[in-house]
């Protein structure tokens, strides 16, 4: 780390600190988990309730066809490298908080492993139990790999962290001249690029149970390679980007505009794909979908420099008004708000549950309106644990686990 140390206050120096407290928390990073969680929320529901990944109906209709558009372009693949990229701004700002309070990089470290261990625990349980498109046993290993590899490197390796995107945007070059020479070419006959999600379509909890044990480690090892954009994200943490937005406005504003400009444009081919309004060969359309899921590594850029940039933009007011602070506070406990959306899906879309799909004219689109009404309902409860002071359940578990005391102790 390259910031310089202070003894945190009430903190014995030399030994690790407990979790963070509520007057050390920046509103961007809060703010961009809070939102992001809709973004998931949106995503998940409708892999869930079409049973495919992407979740996009194959045959839209009408207003479908807008719906299948607008999720390409901004939600799916879009998401959860916005989600890689925040986990690594959390990462690098636990370590620091521990080193100000004078814990040893020994102690720093074992923390960061206690902690990749819990969260491999959470999504295990998560995965197998409620929703094997889980996210936190891959970033449990994630978290392991990056402090043992690169939690304790000088500046002169984290400065390559950028040079990741450079890397892939080359490679997304090289994907849209495939997809391009193939769209040039004309042809038809191909559906829409998607792959089946068997748990989500089981007729009873246990076959789901089964479908979701072979799922789950799968799909974990496939996460695993977003240790790159975490860390692009650590590399933007010990910069405080999100932190001290106004420090970084120049940086914010071109990622943002960059980031989305990439992510629309390359997504573009797979959107008009899924609406119906272009017919493609099988070729091409496996090239429009590896361009469109390689594009969302920009996307998840320019959301989080977005959020940046509203956090400063309220900042500068000193005054972030009721409905930010809410999502704020969801931020804060985005890990009960996650595991909270998956039990909702299984409830709400299992067949073996309230079966909503099948009951329902358009899945896709009861999908999205019980996505923002599931998200809704987490952002006003996290707002009234904020006003009781209560962490969250989830986050409570994962301190106790990670530091072996109450959340409330230090």
């Amino acid at each position: 780390m390259t910031t310089p140390t202070a003894t945190a206050p009430h903190v014995r120096p030399g030994t690790a600190r407990g979790p963070v407290r509520a007057s050390e928390r920046a509103l961007a990073p809060d703010l961009a988990r809070g939102a992001m969680l809709l973004l998931i929320a949106l995503a998940n529901a409708a892999g869930y309730f079409l049973a495919s990944a992407p979740g996009v109906e194959t045959n839209p209709q009408g207003a479908e066809r807008v719906y299948n558009f607008l999720m390409i372009e901004l939600v799916h693949a879009r998401a959860f490298p916005l989600f890689a990229l925040l986990f690594g701004y959390g990462l690098v700002q636990l370590s620091r908080r521990q080193e100000q309070s004078g814990a040893s990089p020994r102690q720093v470290r074992n923390v960061l492993l206690r902690r990749g261990l819990a969260l491999f625990a959470f999504g295990a349980v998560h995965g197998v139990l409620l929703y094997s498109g889980d996210f936190l046993g891959a970033y449990g290993i994630i978290c392991i790999l990056y402090t043992l590899l690169l939690l304790q490197r000088s500046e002169r390796v984290h400065r390559f962290a950028p040079w990741y995107l450079a890397v892939g945007g080359v490679y997304l070059l090289v994907i849209a001249i495939v997809a391009g020479l193939g769209l040039a070419g004309g042809g038809s006959g191909a559906a829409i690029p998607v792959t089946p999600f068997p748990s989500a379509e089981a007729g009873t909890y246990l076959e789901s149970l089964a479908e979701r044990a072979a799922e789950w480690p799968v799909h974990t090892l496939t996460i695993v390679p977003m240790i790159l954009m975490v860390w692009v994200g650590a590399w933007a943490a010990r910069h405080r980007v999100l932190e001290a937005p106004h420090e970084h406005l120049t940086l914010l504003r071109a990622t943002a505009i960059g980031g989305f400009a990439v992510a629309l444009t390359a997504g573009l081919p797979m959107a008009l794909l899924s609406a119906g309004a272009i017919s493609v060969d099988e070729g091409t359309a496996g090239s429009v979908r590896m361009l469109y899921e390689t594009s969302g590594f920009f996307g998840g850029l320019g959301y989080g420099a977005l959020f940046g940039l509203i956090a400063y933009a309220f900042s500068r007011r000193n005054a972030h008004g009721p409905v930010l602070t809410a999502i704020a506070a969801l931020g804060q406990r985005s890990l009960t708000g996650y595991l909270f959306q998956s039990v909702a899906w299984l409830v709400l879309a299992a067949p073996f549950a309230l079966a909503l799909p099948e009951r329902s004219g358009s899945p896709l689109l009861v999908s999205g309106l019980c996505a923002v009404l599931v998200w809704a309902f987490t952002v006003v409860a996290a707002d009234v644990m904020r006003r009781l002071r209560y962490r969250g359940p989830a986050e409570m578990l994962l301190r106790r686990m990670v530091y072996f005391r109450k959340a409330g102790e230090r």
